[in-house]
């Protein structure tokens, strides 16, 4: 009975962290997108829809892997900091896709990238793989920044 709740859990974390990415694919891309002047490093559109499902699992596995520690409780402040970065994850691609709002996005995106530093850290404190998990995550996102950067200055 305890195996089949942990992996009721892990599918449960993994589909809290999915919603962002469903909230933010309401906003595609679209004609708006594709007029951009967009810098030359910029990637084909086929990759964001397969980079984003692979980060969700990892940060479900990482909120996983702190949720089910006896000593961790949802209120504390590694999970704080871990839904402040997941509502600015999904409120980012309504910035920027639904609102054209680059500028705006790019300081969004500023403070996403700062709430993942910091769940990084509690993550990692709590359980270092748990931390090492969401580090891609914060390599995408470094990446997604310069390239909202360079897109703004373009534009």
């Amino acid at each position: 009975m305890k195996k089949y709740k942990s992996i009721i859990g892990l599918i449960s974390w993994i589909i809290i962290c999915s919603m962002a990415g469903i909230f933010g694919a309401q906003f595609e891309p679209g004609t708006w997108y594709e007029i951009l002047q967009k810098p030359t490093w910029t990637p084909p559109n086929w990759v964001f829809p397969v980079v984003w499902p692979i980060l969700y699992m990892m940060m479900g596995t990482a909120a996983w892997l702190l949720w089910k520690r006896e000593t961790v409780s949802v209120r504390d402040h590694a999970f704080t900091w871990f839904f402040v970065q997941l509502v600015l994850n999904a409120l980012w691609s309504w910035l920027f896709f639904g609102m054209h709002l680059i500028g705006t996005a790019l300081a969004e995106i500023f403070l996403l990238w700062i709430a993942i530093i910091f769940t990084i850290l509690l993550f990692w404190r709590q359980k270092q793989i748990a931390g090492l998990l969401l580090l891609p995550y914060l390599g995408w996102v470094s990446y997604a920044s310069a390239l909202n950067f360079a897109i703004w200055q373009l534009n």
